[in-house]
């Protein structure tokens, strides 16, 4: 993807497989994922597909509920962590979807998609929607709020991670273009800790499009 050095991602969260396999979920995380689930259960969906799944553990729960999942990640090291936990998992970029068109009832896509260049954000939301089922449910969560994009300076992870972030409004009209909003909600910086709030977004493929 343009403007982000893909191996840094790499090497950045092979390094922090490990770490990141054994830290805490963070409760507010935890309700997020619980009222998708309730989307999912209301809209008879059986399978999910995980952009960006980190070692697993949000695959793992949806497959505890029953649903048929896929695991991708950019990160090798992470993609054996999910393999190791029984998890379906290939090592995938979100840029390019090595998944036929059409074959997902739902997508949970958890603080991902924020390493997207802003100039390359249309065109994975194109390759989301195309693996979608129609009226298929996305799950967007991303930190946001205010608009950014680069190098975290401050970043403890090496190397350093690229990120991209939005205000409200501007990531609200990016996803109308290819997906009607069904679920909206900002939660607080004193609740997520940082210099972000978090965008917690449910979204449906559009019919007809």
């Amino acid at each position: 993807m343009d403007g982000l050095n893909v191996k840094d991602i790499i090497d950045s969260y092979n390094q922090k497989a490990n770490e990141r396999n054994i830290s805490h979920v963070q409760d507010w995380k935890k309700i997020e994922r619980d009222l998708f689930l309730n989307f999912l259960k209301e809209n008879n969906c059986i399978n999910l597909l995980e952009l960006g799944a980190g070692p697993g553990r949000d695959s793992f729960f949806f497959k505890e509920q029953g649903l048929n999942t896929l695991s991708t990640d950019i990160s090798p090291e992470m993609v054996k962590l999910c393999r190791e936990k029984g998890l379906a998992a290939e090592v995938m970029s979100f840029a390019k979807l090595n998944i036929p068109d059409v074959s997902y009832d739902s997508i949970w896509a958890l603080n991902c998609l924020l390493h997207v260049p802003k100039k390359e954000l249309k065109n994975v939301l194109k390759e989301i929607k195309r693996v979608l089922k129609p009226s298929g449910l996305f799950y967007f969560g991303v930190y946001g709020g205010e608009d950014f994009e680069g190098i975290w300076e401050d970043d403890p992870y090496e190397p350093k991670r690229f990120f991209s972030f939005y205000e409200d409004e501007a990531i609200k009209k990016i996803l109308s273009e290819f997906f009607s909003i069904e679920y909206f909600k900002v939660i607080p910086r004193k609740v997520v800790g940082g210099n972000y709030h978090f965008q917690s977004i449910i979204l449906r493929s559009k019919l007809g499009d």
